[in-house]
């Protein structure tokens, strides 16, 4: 494939979100505004959606596949992969996109996966879920994605249960999960925030060479600014529901918004480790 193909594809919408609102509704009746009219496209490429705690970002991540509580609204003048809107199908139809077109990592295996069922049996379900397939290839299939996911002994680990596993180990075993029935679009909601640095870079490396390999489009979630940085494509960053500025990850420290320029002079240095972090001044207009 030429360079011009791989630009082209890459850029290509695979998803696209307009004017995505959440709404919720607390016990008193009173409407929470979660998410308020998020647009963005994606191609085949990394894009990092990043901001505070409460900031929305899981909350779009989740709304793309209809995971979350019934308490909650969505509107949206489209939510559309490759070309088919997702909101109007029904759940029945909805199932058949989860994990088979869309897959998401969430934060923290050990509640992710189920505690009293064998990994390999895990994997095996989410796979044979949207494929015909016997037991011995399914398991194959299994012990092959394991290996991917660079998993020195994919037989032990696969006769094993998830409280046998370290925590960079299952949340190896959560990309394979979510890998294997071959996505178009993976979704990553914090998938290191529980792992050392260490730990952390190889994950990400995996996800990167998979997805790369793969063809795939990836939304990142995460509130590190660093990490966005050095890992994505594009970034949108996130305040009250709202995106406040989307940049290219290169050209984040150049950014323009006040809220996203409060956010990295918050982070700490090394140079200047021997002084105060700056806080936040938030701005009422933000909001508007």
């Amino acid at each position: 494939m030429s360079l011009i193909q791989q630009i082209t594809e890459m850029y290509t919408p695979l998803l696209n979100v307009e004017n995505l609102n959440v709404e919720f509704r607390n016990h008193a009746g009173k409407s929470i505004h979660a998410v308020r009219d998020v647009s963005f496209s994606l191609g085949q490429e990394r894009l990092g959606i990043v901001g505070e705690s409460g900031s929305g970002k899981s909350t779009v991540g989740r709304s793309i596949l209809s995971l979350i509580p019934t308490s909650a609204k969505i509107k949206a003048n489209k939510i559309a992969l490759n070309g088919v809107d997702l909101l109007k199908l029904s759940e029945l139809e909805m199932r058949q996109f989860r994990g088979n077109k869309i897959s998401m990592i969430m934060q923290d295996p050990k509640h992710a996966l189920n505690p009293v069922m064998r990994v390999g049996d895990q994997i095996a379900e989410a796979f044979r879920l949207h494929n015909r397939i016997g037991r011995a290839k399914a398991k194959q299939k299994v012990l092959d994605i394991l290996n991917d996911v660079q998993i020195r002994d994919p037989e032990r680990v696969f006769r094993a249960y998830p409280h046998e596993l370290s925590g960079g180990m299952g949340q190896r075993v959560m990309i394979a999960m979510m890998l294997i029935p071959g996505p178009d679009l993976l979704i990553a909601d914090e998938p290191t925030s529980a792992l050392d640095v260490t730990v952390q870079m190889q994950i990400l490396a995996i996800i990167d060479d998979l997805v790369r390999d793969k063809g795939m489009g990836l939304i990142f979630i995460s509130h590190d600014l660093n990490l966005m940085a050095s890992f994505c494509d594009r970034i949108l960053i996130m305040y009250a529901g709202r995106i406040v500025e989307e940049c290219r990850a290169s050209e984040l420290s150049q950014a323009k918004h006040p809220y996203t320029k409060g956010l990295l002079a918050c982070l700490p240095t090394v140079e200047n480790s021997d002084q105060k972090l700056t806080t936040l001044n938030r701005d009422p207009a933000w909001l508007e």
